[in-house]
């Protein structure tokens, strides 16, 4: 474990705790484990009176308490993460968290984790992107040549997806939904590819904020008040603007309100057809994110437990509490794998879990009906049910984790510590000039000079005004008894003289 830092570097130690802070905000990882993470590392460096101020686009670290404090301020840009990154990242973490890294290399391995090359080349990642939609294809979409067509929207999309250009890539959404919507509503009417808003929800699936709007509701939960509503208003303007695309394309096709309704039930593949799709779901997530190899497992897994979790809960509780069974259940998998030494960090295991639950895919669809038939705000309301459900199924695997990893040592009491005050004991401040100088003024005389201490102590003002006054009431005393000797001496150096003088007696 690395020592505690000095004065001098403790500027290292904040530089460290925001790149840290910032690279957790850029893989997606919510303020509450955050700042969790943070207070460890923090202890394991020997400094407890570190603070943390973490939201979505801010991070502010505090370190040296509340007299000498130091308070160092990050904005967040908008990077985001890929798996690749996110792994190196949470390894350098559980290397902090053991105190086992100076803060000026840790630093250095942030720069190398943020500059790091995806480790699949840019044809992988297009085709990666391609294979993700078809296997979501054989979930969604019951007939061939709907999955057909999802191969090849899904492979444009990965292609525009190379695009790096900051300014793009906010309206990048809006068109992509208005280009394969518009596809997509043109070949309905010739091809049968099924229900068209399914269809569209597949090459759009990496669009869909169904991970920031979970994470939102769980922060709103837990009372971060402030993350939690800037993700909520993030998410549904996400899913305004995708649902602006669908609705303008059928807006120029000319489509009917019907076209934008959901039928109840649609005909599904064989069983055997659903497990590939999750095979080949597995398969794009891990080329088109550049995920590392030892978490693809981990990722397959994760995806089998979700989709036997909703698939049990659609058949005992129907389809509008399956998806908060599916999360009830994938929940405490997701944060178990993360606990094993060889396991995966949870946001590479929980963002495809979110894909398969679909909360952003339904929210999308309720979203796209609402505005374009006359369900009106009913519609919407059903949009934020499908979303609120799968969220409370997260926060109920979460708290059932958590109570069974570490029991009671999550209950706190409020407190508020005493700032203790210290100053050298060797300063020289206006009222000990004063107090030392008094005796010269009133006796003539010096005060012993007190015993100078590099060390530091808390000031007592009472127990200082006490010393001094002890220390001028001795002075005085001693004044006094010289004065006396000396007064005896002079009196008997007389009479010696007047015993020795020829006219005495």
């Amino acid at each position: 474990m690395v020592s505690s830092p000095p004065v001098q570097d403790r500027p290292n130690l904040r530089e460290f705790l925001l790149g840290l802070a910032e690279a957790m905000t850029a893989a997606n990882e919510s303020v509450d484990e955050i700042n969790e993470y943070l207070t460890t590392i923090s202890r394991a460096y020997n400094a407890p009176d570190t603070d943390f101020v973490v939201l979505p686009t801010v991070i502010l670290v505090q370190t040296g308490g509340v007299v000498q404090g130091k308070v160092a301020i990050r904005s967040r840009t908008r990077t985001t993460f890929r798996f690749d990154q996110i792994a190196e990242l949470y390894t350098l973490i559980h290397r902090a968290e053991r105190g086992a890294i100076d803060p000026i290399e840790g630093i250095k391995r942030l720069n190398h984790i943020g500059a790091m090359k995806p480790q699949f080349d840019w044809v992988t990642r297009t085709l990666g992107h391609a294979i993700l939609t078809t296997g979501l294809a054989f979930l969604l979409v019951p007939t061939p040549e709907g999955i057909i067509l999802a191969f090849f929207l899904g492979l444009g999309v990965g292609l525009a997806k190379l695009i790096r250009s900051p300014t793009l890539q906010l309206a990048f959404p809006t068109f992509a939904a208005f280009a394969c919507a518009f596809v997509v509503f043109i070949l309905a009417e010739h091809l049968d590819i099924g229900d068209p808003l399914r269809l569209l929800i597949v090459p759009l699936a990496t669009f869909l904020p169904g991970g920031a709007l979970t994470t939102a509701t769980v922060e709103l939960a837990s009372g971060q008040m402030i993350s939690g509503a800037a993700r909520l208003v993030t998410g549904v303007v996400q899913l305004g603007l995708l649902a602006f695309g669908i609705l303008a394309a059928g807006t120029v096709l000319g489509m009917e309100a019907s076209k934008y309704t959901v039928p109840d039930s649609a005909p599904a593949l064989p069983w055997w057809a659903q497990v590939i799709g999750l095979l080949l779901f597995s398969i794009g997530i891990f080329l088109h994110f550049s995920s590392p190899t030892a978490t693809f497992g981990w990722v397959l897994i994760t995806l089998l437990v979700t989709f036997t979790a909703q698939f049990l809960g659609s058949l005992v509780a129907g389809p509008t509490l399956s998806g908060f069974i599916g999360a009830a259940v994938m929940t405490p998998v997701v944060l178990l794998i993360a606990t094993f030494p060889r396991g995966a960090p949870s946001q590479i295991t929980f963002l495809p879990a979110f894909w398969l639950l679909v909360p952003g895919a339904s929210s999308l669809i309720e979203l796209t009906g609402a505005t374009g038939t006359e369900a009106g705000f009913y519609g919407f309301l059903s949009a934020l049910a499908l979303v609120l459900s799968i969220a409370l199924g997260i926060l109920i695997g979460t708290a059932i984790f958590r109570t069974i990893r570490s029991g009671a040592e999550e209950i706190t009491t409020f407190t508020v510590e005493i700032p203790q005050v210290e100053v050298p004991t060797g300063s020289s401040t206006v009222w000990s000039r004063l107090v030392s100088r008094m005796p010269r003024f009133f006796l003539g005389r010096e005060a012993p000079n007190e015993k100078q201490d590099s060390d530091t102590r808390p000031i007592n003002a009472t127990t200082s005004t006490q010393k001094y006054r002890g220390r001028n009431t001795k002075n005085r005393e001693i004044a006094l008894s010289q004065e006396a000797e000396d007064s005896r001496r002079s009196q008997g150096t007389a009479e010696r003289a007047d015993r020795s003088s020829p006219h005495a007696g």
